[in-house]
């Protein structure tokens, strides 16, 4: 096969490098394509401020005049400062099922960041940790979800024939929702409500979370995510940029915000029904009919995703969690939805998944971050 390569420099190029990724996998009934224009929104510069401090380049493999395969290459230099390391990441990387293909790709991302003095790349990762992570290694017979990479099973094989090896894995789990809630957990957590001098919020609208939570939400992320795996602390632009985008389109069911007697957020759960089904019907499009897809999946559905879930750490291992399952839990099981779906979990993070042993639950899918020295 003859090979080339080209670095994305204009929008539509851009656009192209989206695409891919998602006629890639339009046939597959398991993916969860992106829509376009969040896509757009994420990789552009001067819309996601991630970008005003990262370095990045994007690149489409083809043959002839056939994409065959892209890669983001991302040098993110807090991220690097923070660990003391000298590692690009890559991301949004996609090809056909040909090794001259994903060799080229990882060839031209390790030759890019080389020229830059890096040492080792990893990946699958993004500009931060709230972009997607990891490759799937198993459950390629599950439903992706809309925060998680879906890949087909000969993507693995391709990495570890470059020569990647494994970095860290993230554990996702199926959860079944009770349709009676366990009277124990509302008793529980009105002791440890007590006990702690905390309450449950509860909002009539979004922009009343916006407007007097998201930023000491933010806060509460910045602090319980520091510690875990290429964690970077979100400066102000980006989380403007994170509430804009994530604050939009979730149920004020099924979120739980806890807060001390001085009002400060010391947990978080937020949860979202799956939009998985209305994306692979929108085929990366909102419109004409994508938003009609998108609406319907948040009035009816049988999954619910739990996109994010933090305890302050010196409210760590007190029974807090039981206040945020005695918010969202019994809602969603009045609202219909039978299961709940965990976003990534590291494998090294028991104190995250030791608290699904209170429900029937199992361990469906497995992601790695993949690493090579350079």
């Amino acid at each position: 096969m003859s090979l080339i390569i080209r670095e994305v420099e204009t929008k539509k190029e851009l656009k192209k490098f989206i695409r891919f990724g998602i006629n890639l996998y339009k046939d597959c009934e398991f993916a969860a394509p992106p829509l376009l224009m969040d896509d757009l929104l994420n990789l552009t510069k001067g819309k996601n401020p991630a970008l005003d401090f990262c370095d990045v380049a994007f690149f489409l493999a083809y043959s002839g005049n056939t994409i065959v395969g892209r890669i983001a290459a991302i040098i993110n230099p807090v991220s690097n400062t923070t660990w003391n390391q000298k590692n690009v990441r890559f991301g949004w990387v996609d090809f056909i099922d040909d090794t001259e293909v994903s060799r080229l790709l990882f060839d031209t991302a390790v030759a890019w960041a080389k020229n830059k003095g890096m040492t080792a790349i990893h990946g699958p990762l993004g500009f931060t940790d709230f972009d997607h992570e990891g490759l799937l290694i198993e459950g390629y017979d599950k439903l992706g979800t809309l925060a998680t990479i879906y890949n087909y099973p000969y993507y693995p094989t391709h990495f570890e024939q470059y020569g990647f090896t494994k970095d860290i894995d993230y554990k996702e789990y199926l959860i079944t929702i009770p349709e009676v809630f366990p009277e124990k957990y509302f008793r529980v957590a009105e002791i440890v409500k007590q006990k702690y001098n905390l309450k449950s919020l509860y909002f009539k609208s979004r922009k009343e979370i916006v407007d007097n939570y998201a930023l000491k939400i933010f806060d509460l992320l910045n602090l319980c995510y520091s510690h875990l795996y290429g964690f970077t602390k979100l400066n102000e632009k980006q989380i403007a940029f994170y509430i804009k985008l994530y604050f939009s389109f979730f149920r004020l069911d099924t979120i739980s915000i806890v807060v001390d007697e001085k009002d400060d957020v010391v947990a978080l759960g937020i949860a979202m029904p799956s939009f998985t089904k209305a994306l692979q019907k929108a085929k990366g499009n909102l419109l004409p009919f994508g938003w009609l897809y998108m609406l319907k999946a948040l009035k009816k559905n049988d999954i619910v995703d739990l996109y994010l879930m933090a305890v302050h750490p010196d409210y760590q291992s007190k029974g807090v969690n039981s206040i945020m399952f005695a918010d969202i839990m019994p809602n969603s099981a009045k609202n219909g939805y039978r299961f709940a779906e965990s976003n990534p979990e590291l494998e090294t993070n028991t104190k995250m998944s030791s608290q699904w042993g209170s429900f029937e639950h199992v361990n469906h899918k497995r992601r790695r971050v993949y690493t090579k020295t350079i």
